[in-house]
């Protein structure tokens, strides 16, 4: 419901916490409140009893505790109870309307109207990364720069977001800038038959595999890039060669503060001479509108990281009872800013889970009393025989045993759920103390808690990418099942991982990491034949290190020195790349020799990626590959 009036404004928006079904939905909360033009009314309805002591209140938790006190403390809110008359705020009066004036006519701020610029001049291999708060014109600004193309004589612009309702505000800025346009449907033509054409993410993936988008002199604009998985912006930097990502950074739907510090560093791989800009100027309303600061505070949604400490201070590790984060403010900030940072669709929703959510634990490495390092856990599984049976027919769904319930559904594992199960919800560690082990640190005291708590597995679920699965491998988790579908949130298949913190939980991973090796060879033939080959390339490297006999050896032999037809070779050849794999091999052909034997990645595809023209290019790299992994110490044995 929320999201259907996203791309609108309003001037009045009742927000009812209190009729029967009725809840405080952070998400829903942070999206409508950025409707509101300046001057605009927010109406939050809370329950009557909501002014009375805390034990005389019907809303409970840690979260509705700090909601209320920081609605009762603010001195922007006009408080009205039921029978009362309204108590108006003793702070500052109304804040000044925006007297800069600006030059550019079809723009209301001057961070707009640079915007704006920069998009129409955008050069090749030079990639633009518009970053801004809600309510700064910035999906406006898309809209403008695409009217200004159009009438420069550009045929076709290609314009992606996560939805098509993301960029409403675009095709509305260009139809009022370009009247004797047309638009149809997610498209906008003009009389000269030049058109911006909305394309869904995924559409937009499949169409620069098959080479149907992207090429020379093509331009795309992403907006909302943060909520767009990193390989396909990864991709799309590859396929065009102007390109212009837009995010918001403090959001409803999820930070950009994530895309921002993860994102950077594929753009300095692959377009070092990226460049960026951002629009601080509020549209909607004025500099320093109340509201905005207070939905910011309720919903933390400005929260960035603390002060990187010297990597010589002391690290101290702390556990957060839930009453005391919610009371400590700072801490709850410097916390949350964590854990934003290090994830792309970090929501208000997750605030709310993170003080109220049942078992949750929170701990820190703090260096100087700041939080450098946080990792979030939860306790699954430990059911009795019975239960776990009915849960893993799917007859009963308890709440907040995710992966326990998914190890049984997928794996078959009743015992997955007999087990006690610790899982990883979130791991951070601050952006200027990375690579200095600090994430290590935090697992291996868990890992150390968890065996004296009588836990059998530590595990965690997140994106399979290959610098990931290479973290949780170095601390001796093991791959135990991966989604067959891409996860809308990330865009890359979910990977579980599993470390055994008893015999029982050693046992248990063995006989689950087994199952999965044995499965991931068809896996990667059929349903997963899509999956990042780097990725493939990780998981065989968890598996067994199988022998290779003599007439293997001559059969390997023939298509490396030879003429051999490689497919008529494939279960030697596989067997060869799981032993590269095993050794960590680190041939740069490797991953598009897996991509070949093991997901039958077609011709084209390999062309592509190995850069060279044709089949018989293709074989000459294969072959050649092939002869060097032989040559060395892959082969003995």
């Amino acid at each position: 419901m929320a999201r259907s009036h996203l791309g609108g404004e309003h001037d009045l928006l009742v927000f009812d916490t209190v009729s029967a079904g009725a809840d405080f939905d952070p998400d829903a909360f942070g999206a409508l409140s950025g409707t509101l033009r300046a001057g605009g009314l927010l109406l939050l309805l809370t329950p009557a009893d909501w002014g009375r002591p805390q034990a005389e209140c019907s809303v409970v938790g840690p979260y509705f505790l700090r909601l209320r006190r920081l609605l009762e403390s603010a001195d922007s809110v006009v408080h009205w109870r039921a029978g009362g008359m309204p108590v108006l705020p003793q702070g500052p009066g109304a804040v000044p309307a925006r007297t800069t004036p600006v030059e550019d006519p079809d723009c209301l701020t001057t961070d707009q109207a640079k915007a704006v610029a920069r998009l129409v001049r955008l050069k090749r291999r030079r990639p633009l990364v518009l970053t801004a708060d809600r309510g700064r014109g910035k999906t406006a600004a898309l809209g403008i720069a695409c009217a200004r193309l159009l009438a420069g004589g550009e045929r076709e612009i290609l314009v992606t977001a996560p939805r098509p309702a993301a960029v409403s505000s675009l095709f509305e800025r260009l139809s009022s800038l370009c009247p004797e346009g047309e638009r149809q449907g997610n498209d906008f033509v003009d009389t000269e038959g030049s058109r911006v054409a909305f394309v869904a993410p995924d559409e937009l993936s499949a169409m620069a595999e098959r080479g149907d988008a992207g090429g020379s002199g093509s331009r795309l604009l992403v907006d909302e890039a943060a909520a767009i998985p990193a390989s396909l912006l990864g991709q799309w930097l590859e396929a065009f060669p102007r390109i212009a990502f837009a995010t918001t950074i403090h959001g409803y739907e999820g930070s950009g503060r994530g895309f921002a510090l993860r994102f950077r560093e594929r753009l300095q791989r692959q377009a070092p001479d990226w460049h960026e800009f951002h629009l601080a100027a509020p549209v909607r309303w004025a500099v320093g509108d109340p509201l905005e600061r207070l939905v910011c505070d309720l919903l933390l949604l400005d929260a960035e990281p603390p002060p990187a400490a010297p990597a010589t201070a002391a690290l101290i590790e702390k556990t957060w009872p839930r009453d005391r984060l919610t009371t400590d403010e700072a801490a709850l900030r410097d916390i949350f800013g964590l854990l934003v940072q290090a994830h792309y669709r970090t929501t208000p929703g997750d605030l709310r889970r993170l003080l109220d959510e049942p078992g949750l634990r929170v701990s820190t490495l703090d260096a100087e009393s700041r939080p450098q390092g946080v990792i979030v856990l939860g306790d699954e599984g430990g059911f009795e025989a019975e239960l776990a049976e009915r849960v893993a027919r799917g007859e009963r769904r308890p709440r907040g045993h995710l992966m326990a319930q998914s190890l049984a559904a997928h794996a078959g594992s009743r015992e997955a759920l007999k087990a006690r199960l610790r899982r990883v919800q979130r791991i951070a560690v601050h952006p200027g103390r990375r690579r200095e082990g600090l994430g290590r640190q935090l697992l291996e005291s868990v890992l150390a808690a968890a065996r004296r708590d009588g836990v059998d597995m530590l595990g965690a679920s997140f994106g399979a990418e290959p610098g990931l699965i290479a973290f949780w491998q170095a601390q001796g988790f093991r791959a135990v099942r991966l989604g067959l579908s891409r996860e809308t949130a990330t865009g890359e298949h979910a990977l579980m991982v599993l470390a055994p913190t008893s015999d029982r939980g050693e046992a248990l991973v063995d006989e689950l990491t087994s199952g999965f090796q044995r499965l991931l060879p068809a896996l990667l033939a059929f349903e997963l034949k899509s999956l990042d080959p780097a990725v493939a390339v990780a998981l065989l490297a968890e598996g067994p290190r199988p022998a290779l006999d003599a007439i293997a050896r001559r059969d390997i032999a023939d298509v490396a020195f030879g003429y051999r037809e490689p497919a008529l070779a494939r279960p030697p050849l596989q067997a060869l790349l799981r032993q590269a794999a095993v050794e960590r091999c680190s041939d740069p052909v490797l991953a598009c020799l897996v991509a070949w034997a093991f997901q039958g990645r077609d011709m084209r595809w390999l062309a592509t990626n190995l850069k060279v023209a044709g089949r018989r290019g293709v074989m000459e790299k294969l072959r050649k590959a092939v002869a060097r992994l032989i040559e060395g110490r892959f082969a003995q044995g």
